[in-house]
């Protein structure tokens, strides 16, 4: 039996809706009576995982799932060791640099040399700025961290974008993306190798179900 780790929050629905396509149902998740974590599908061919969607990588790099479904923005920041199969082409964003809308800078070089960066993504802001030549300090936040700017606490923050609308009620501006993000299906190396339970079968129908046209 096949066992997939799936994200909560964003890309919970979708990633149920493209399992659903391929024959998979695990729309008991999004049930809010349900408190189950585990289940499996109803024809016996797969179990899935609920779990953070940080988590998502680890539990599939440590082999508790064979597959997973995670932004790619998670594995950038991860760097599991994990196969990373295909683009599933929902829950696009991107990872931006932003500050506030009254200050002077106009690109992340204006950034003064040893200025506050906050962010979650402290690994790939930190791969950034030294690209960039430009020491900073990275300050791990992990909410609202649009407050770092607003409180003086940093010059600039890294964070994940989809509308910019949040970034406008909150008085910032993006000066750069570092990257774009969406869903990916990833496995466990060893398990897609030697295509553990027809895994490519599998693997194969959800790359061609993430080509087709959302319904």
């Amino acid at each position: 039996m096949i066992t997939i780790a799936l994200p909560k929050g964003e890309l919970l629905k979708p990633s149920i809706r493209l399992l659903q396509s391929v024959g998979i149902d695990f729309s008991l998740f999004l049930d809010p009576a349900n408190r189950l974590l585990q289940i499996t599908d109803a024809t016996g061919t797969a179990t899935g995982l609920l779990v953070r969607a940080w988590d998502v990588p680890v539990y599939v790099e440590y082999g508790q799932a064979q597959l997973g479904i995670v932004g790619y923005d998670v594995l950038k920041e991860k760097d599991a060791q994990v196969a990373n199969l295909a683009d599933l082409g929902f829950g696009k964003c991107r990872l931006s640099i932003a500050v506030k809308k009254s200050s002077s800078y106009r690109h992340p070089a204006d950034l003064p040399i040893h200025g506050r960066v906050a962010s979650k993504f402290v690994r790939c802001a930190r791969e950034y700025f030294y690209k960039l030549d430009l020491p900073v300090e990275i300050v791990p936040l992990y909410g609202s961290v649009e407050l770092g700017p607003i409180t003086g606490m940093s010059e600039a923050i890294v964070d994940l974008v989809s509308t910019g609308k949040t970034l406008r009620e909150n008085g910032l501006v993006e000066i750069a993306t570092m990257f774009d993000s969406s869903a990916w299906l990833i496995a466990h190396p060893l398990a897609y190798r030697l295509n553990s339970d027809n895994l490519s079968v599998l693997v194969e129908k959800l790359r061609q179900g993430s080509r087709q046209p959302s319904i």
